[in-house]
């Protein structure tokens, strides 16, 4: 896949870096990585259309953001991301990424340079951690991803394929594993609360797709209706969900 093969160029530039191009023996020079700021072009994946187009990137740690504009002769930037907000999820840094059609190199410079400036902030924002515990800080892994099938809430619609990433208690779904924004999302509060996992779909539902491993998720307000490709898949996502619906809620999430 996209993501699996943009993660073998990671750790192949990484290695290379290391030590073909040496770039972390310090010397007494300041990495390239510490700069603060990076300015350069990269190609960007639309958010509605999903076409790739070339865009200038500006990094800025002084402003904690990075900035991306449209034209190269204006002064105002199409969006302002902030950088502690930039690996919230794998897919939300693609265009620095997945989504880039440059050389390898220049590909990892820029994700360095990004994680660099969230480890700076972090410092700043956190100054008893040590670098061990801030690095977890830095990206986080779901607990599952995958496609899946889902209908509407009417559940009269047909049944869609679908992206899911699981974030502890956040069920996001994507049209695309790529893209920046979650179509919607469902929360898995505490099965004292009213939500339950169960196998299977509500008897006379609606089905049209082709996945045949359903899973029905209840919460307080409605049911969520979702379908597997296999039974290995319909299991392991089960396992998933039974297990944060059995997970205590913190105070912070339950408001």
């Amino acid at each position: 896949s996209k993501i699996a093969s943009c993660f073998l160029v990671l750790r192949e530039q990484w290695i290379r870096a290391k030590y073909e191009r040496q770039e972390f023996m310090q010397n007494g020079k300041k990495l390239i990585y510490e700069d603060g700021t990076r300015d350069g072009m990269l190609m960007k994946r639309g958010r509605d259309n999903g076409q790739f187009l070339n865009r200038r990137f500006v990094l800025s740690l002084r402003d904690c953001t990075l900035k991306y504009f449209t034209k190269l002769d204006v002064s105002v930037s199409a969006i302002l991301v902030n950088i502690l907000a930039v690996f919230w999820k794998s897919s939300d840094w693609s265009c620095v990424c997945v989504s880039v059609c440059l050389l390898h190199q220049e590909i990892v410079e820029w994700f360095n340079c990004i994680r660099a400036a969230q480890l700076h902030y972090l410092k700043v924002a956190f100054p008893g951690a040590t670098d061990a515990e801030l690095k977890p800080k830095l990206t986080r892994s779901f607990l599952k991803e995958g496609y899946m099938e889902k209908t509407g809430p009417r559940q009269t619609e047909g049944f869609k394929k679908r992206w899911f990433t699981l974030d502890h208690r956040r069920l996001m779904y994507f049209k695309d594993p790529l893209d920046a924004f979650a179509k919607g999302e469902v929360f898995l509060g505490h099965r004292d609360h009213g939500y339950r996992i169960t196998i299977g779909l509500p008897a006379g539902t609606h089905y049209n797709g082709s996945w045949q491993y359903g899973i029905t998720i209840e919460t307080p307000d409605r049911s969520f209706l979702f379908t597997c490709e296999t039974d290995t898949e319909q299991k392991d996502w089960m396992r998933h969900f039974n297990a944060v619906i059995n997970t205590p809620m913190s105070p912070q999430e339950r408001f």
